[in-house]
């Protein structure tokens, strides 16, 4: 039995990627040792250990075949230093239950790495943010999806030498999607004005919010553009969504879909059963839009001393 899920995060805001290094390498790489990590731990699951050492091979090289001992040794070293960058698997959980609590305990166990692998490269870092170790929107768009999907969470373009922040951007192998998300801590409806103005209601609520078509659009075009300069001939499609809230309209945008509560279940079915492979012109779409994102890092400290003795 399988574990397809696991987006991948090639981009977060302003922060170095090794997708960024090689996008034709690592989505692959990322998919290969998800699956071998995935049926070493169903293994070791099935024969009912009491505890799970699943290692998550993540180092950026082919490891010089040394073996799971080396990797572990190889993260401890390597991890970054802040309070966040912990290694999750020093950790040992009760055994999950069932199947389900098992691919649960996984994907958990995964996600930190997926920050890591979107915040540094063998030689450089950039400091992460806390709040996107336990951000429940990216989690849910990482775990929820499969791992044929590449995003972009909130990337920042350098466009004429100005940054802009984009919305959320999937690229999966048939077509880009421009995602903005509408959730509100309150109980509302969303309804759906014109070009400028949404409103959100309830019992107690009655108030204006600007449309999200406004930055659906600029990162439309953004994308739009980019893809032309390099020839890319990929369908973008843009998307209002909320998990939680209805969204009330009288026409669709066009090549705009918007996905409300009551919709949610039928749109996230379809988007799940994508079964394609990871994609050349998805992948050379990826590199296009990496190409033109801003990065903000710094060169890792261990390199400093490691480039006159080398690891290996």
């Amino acid at each position: 039995m399988g574990c397809s899920y696991m987006a991948q995060l090639i981009k977060l805001q302003d922060y170095v990627s090794r997708y960024e290094m090689d996008v034709y390498r690592y989505p692959g790489q990322f998919i290969r040792l998800k699956r071998e990590n995935w049926e070493k731990l169903h293994s070791i699951w099935k024969m009912n250990n009491e505890k799970i050492p699943l290692v998550l091979e993540n180092s950026l090289e082919d490891h010089r075949k040394r073996g799971i001992p080396f990797l572990k040794k190889w993260l401890n070293r390597h991890s970054l230093d802040t309070e966040d960058d912990r290694d999750p698997f020093d950790e040992q959980p009760e055994s999950p239950e069932s199947i389900r609590e098992l691919k649960h305990y996984f994907l958990d166990r995964i996600y930190p790495f997926q920050i890591k692998w979107a915040s540094s490269t063998i030689r450089e870092s950039s400091i992460v943010e806390k709040q996107y170790y336990d951000d429940p929107l990216l989690k849910y768009l990482l775990q929820s999806f499969p791992d044929i999907f590449l995003i972009m969470y909130y990337p920042i373009f350098k466009l004429k030498k100005a940054p802009v922040e984009a919305e959320i951007i999937i690229l999966t192998p048939l077509k880009i999607y421009c995602v903005h998300v509408v959730e509100f801590e309150e109980d509302v409806n969303v309804i759906a004005g014109g070009q400028r103005v949404w409103y959100i209601e309830n019992s107690r609520i009655n108030k204006k919010m600007l449309s999200p078509l406004i930055s659906l659009k600029r990162t439309e075009r953004i994308v739009r553009s980019i893809l032309g300069a390099y020839n890319i001939r990929l369908p973008v499609e843009k998307i209002v969504l909320s998990r939680f809230h209805p969204i009330e309209y009288h026409s669709e945008p066009y090549l705009t879909s918007i996905v409300g509560r009551d919709d949610y279940e039928s749109w996230y079915s379809g988007m799940k059963r994508i079964r394609s492979p990871l994609k050349y012109i998805q992948l050379k779409a990826g590199e296009a839009l990496l190409k033109h994102c801003q990065t903000t890092a710094m060169k890792r400290p261990e390199w400093e001393m490691e480039e006159e003795e080398p690891l290996f």
